[in-house]
């Protein structure tokens, strides 16, 4: 297996076209263990750490943009962009262990394209866009248009992201994010749930969006129309946690069964709308 520290993008496209087998990494995180499981080892491992470009957290105008491979340490380290998004900045923390978070990325935990990813659920309720990269040029797709199937993304042949585009949050709104795995830390979500509410200076709901992830092949949009024109109670919130057991399509394995996966997405649904609302009431996130 051949090691390349790619200096910039036009290297990491040169080396994808010449090595067919090649496979880029942003932390390897997710490389390392699945050749261990017997993958089939690429002739080719290009390292996207090296590029300057996808390394980097900033604040441009009112958009955030984050480098793809820029580790997730930096996104829980950096008060201005917690105080934006406290949820996705959560979800960001709740990847692996410290030192894993020190590796791996947004971006990487995108472009895995597992369904308990964390990070996803979290990046669509912000209506986070990517930009991606490739021999033919760049263009920006939205986070949930990015997953196809599992492992499987939107990416065409040889492009790779580059950059996590998030708007700042308008004001009395804020995001959350819960998730519900079998042992206290560094597992894999049995049901993940990212809420983003905004509310008007009555408490009112005006916009909403909730997204769970580990429940289907990729991550469940849950409708949010009905919360929208009235404060967030007990009984929107009940409609809420029948509709996101309705549509989830989980699988059953020894982690849970699907009534189970059915039951914890309603409650987790309702729970981290109820968070996100409280946030978003409290002017938490401006």
């Amino acid at each position: 297996m051949k090691y390349v520290a790619a200096q910039s993008l036009t290297q990491v496209f040169e080396h994808l076209q010449d090595d067919p087998t090649s496979k880029v990494f942003a932390g390897a995180t997710d490389l390392v263990p699945q050749l261990r499981a017997g993958r089939k080892s690429p002739g080719t491992v290009i390292d996207l750490k090296t590029v300057p470009r996808l390394q980097g957290l900033n604040l441009v105008e009112e958009t955030w943009v984050i480098g793809a491979a820029t580790p997730t340490s930096v996104l829980t380290r950096e008060p201005s962009f917690v105080s934006d998004f406290p949820g996705l900045s959560t979800a960001a923390g709740l990847i692996g262990s410290d030192q894993i978070q020190n590796r791996s990325s947004l971006g990487g935990n995108l472009c895995n394209a597992s369904p308990a990813a964390d990070s996803v659920p979290a990046m669509i309720v912000n209506a986070a866009r990517v930009l991606v990269a490739g021999p033919n040029g760049e263009r920006t797709i939205p986070v949930a248009e990015m997953l196809l199937a599992p492992g499987i993304t939107a990416l065409s042949e040889y492009e790779i992201v580059v950059e996590i585009l998030i708007d700042r949050p308008s004001m009395k709104t804020a995001d959350a994010y819960q998730r519900m795995i079998p042992r206290s830390e560094m597992d894999i979500a049995i049901v993940g749930a990212a809420a983003c509410v905004s509310v008007n200076q009555d408490g009112i709901c005006v916009a909403a969006s909730v997204a769970l992830g580990a429940v289907a092949p990729t991550v469940v949009i849950i409708p949010t129309d009905f919360l929208i024109g009235s404060k967030i109670d007990e009984q929107s919130l009940s409609a809420l946690a029948v509709a996101a057991a309705e549509m989830c399509d989980p699988i059953d394995d020894k982690r849970g069964t699907i009534a189970y996966r059915r039951q914890v997405a309603g409650v987790l649904a309702s729970r981290v709308t109820r968070e996100a609302e409280k946030l978003a009431t409290a002017g938490d996130a401006l």
